[in-house]
């Protein structure tokens, strides 16, 4: 199936997209013999012969590998592959895999696990599951009673109209100012849990998600990451 120059550049692993894009308009790369400087100009590598700098990158892309990374998100770190405000990527965790993109989102002031890939079938089968279940921590200032935690438990419009589906809520040990809930979700809606408590007139302070699915690890560092096995991959694809 034809593809970007750039991308396919980048899949092979020797340049990123913008990278790739440099040794375009360079001259550097050709297709079936004849150089490409046209960025957006697309190429078949089941059919066609690409190299960059005379060298064929045909085999580094069949062999090219899937990934899927676990990642311990530290705060403040956004959850995308690109920002034109410059912020800390979450995908510049991980090196020496290629591109990856997150599968769905973590906000940018919570921390926990997300799952890096670069495999398209992958990411829009889980982020769009139904089955597969979010466990997060979370910390509120104050502590709500138990009829605004119901309200949570049962599904309560948000002030952006959205109206959040049913969701486990296990109330963890409290302290004297602040409550501690571990919350489950089988949606994904923007900064959804800080939403749902901000509803009920009581403000997020700390938000970590400890569990995607069956894959959770409590020995993963912030900051740190490991590849999935292929287990847990299967596990994710067939909930």
């Amino acid at each position: 199936m034809p593809e970007r120059l750039q991308k396919l550049i980048a899949q092979a692993g020797l340049a990123s997209r913008r990278g790739a894009e440099q040794l375009i308009a360079a001259g550097e790369v050709s297709v079936n013999g004849e150089i490409v400087t046209e960025l957006g100009t697309k190429a078949d590598p089941e059919k066609d012969h690409i190299k960059v700098r005379g060298k064929l990158i045909n085999p580094r892309l069949a062999a090219a590998k899937s990934h899927y990374v676990l990642v311990n998100k530290p705060k403040g770190y956004l959850s995308s592959a690109s920002d034109p405000e410059g912020r800390k990527l979450v995908v510049e965790l991980v090196k020496g895999k290629g591109r990856l993109h997150p599968v769905g989102r973590l906000d940018y002031n919570s921390e926990g696990l997300i799952i890096l890939t670069n495999d398209g079938k992958f990411t829009d089968r889980v982020a769009s599951s139904k089955t597969v279940a979010k466990l997060y921590e979370v910390k509120v200032k104050g502590l709500p009673n138990a009829n605004a935690i119901n309200k949570l438990r049962r599904g309560i419009l948000l002030e952006d109209g959205f109206k959040t589906s049913p969701a486990e809520i296990r109330e963890l040990k409290a302290t004297d100012k602040n409550g501690w809930y571990e919350v489950t979700l089988f949606e994904g809606h923007n900064q959804q849990i800080r939403k749902m408590f901000d509803a009920i007139g009581y403000s997020v302070v700390k938000l970590r998600r400890t569990k995607i699915g069956e894959v959770s690890d409590p020995y993963l560092k912030t900051g740190q990451s490991r590849e999935l096995t292929a287990a847990e991959v299967k596990k994710l694809i067939g909930s």
